[in-house]
């Protein structure tokens, strides 16, 4: 079983786009990937649709009780790639830099289907 699960919204260009870039380095090797879209799975997960509203979610899937939202998620994923890790510290530590980068995801995701489009189906990542 992969590790993490990413809830993602499928109906988002944006999101969708970069779930399957995700995919396409990873492979599912580490990541499943689940659109917010799918309630019945969501609730699998203990996750309301209206929890969705605030960004992507990951969730570690041998430890369901760690979840990481937004930013939060984002960070989250990057320190995983090799060599990121070490930067990703540093953007956690410069003051206002957090601040900033959540206040940046704010604004996309409010506005993603405005900005980006949205899909006229629900996107799903391919299962490996």
């Amino acid at each position: 079983m992969s590790r993490y699960l990413i809830i993602y919204d499928g109906r988002c260009q944006l999101c969708s786009g970069w779930a399957a870039a995700l995919y396409n380095i990873e492979r599912g090797r580490w990541l499943r990937y689940l659109p917010m879209q799918d309630e019945a799975a969501l609730r699998q997960w203990g996750v309301a649709p209206d929890d969705c509203q605030q960004g992507m979610i990951l969730i570690d899937t041998h430890q369901p009780e760690r979840r990481w939202q937004g930013t939060a998620a984002l960070e989250q994923l990057a320190s995983f790639i090799p060599g990121v890790a070490p930067l990703v510290a540093v953007y956690r530590q410069i003051p206002g830099l957090k601040a900033l980068g959540d206040a940046c995801y704010a604004q996309i995701r409010d506005h993603r289907y405005e900005w980006f489009g949205e899909r006229p189906d629900v996107y799903r990542v391919p299962s490996p």
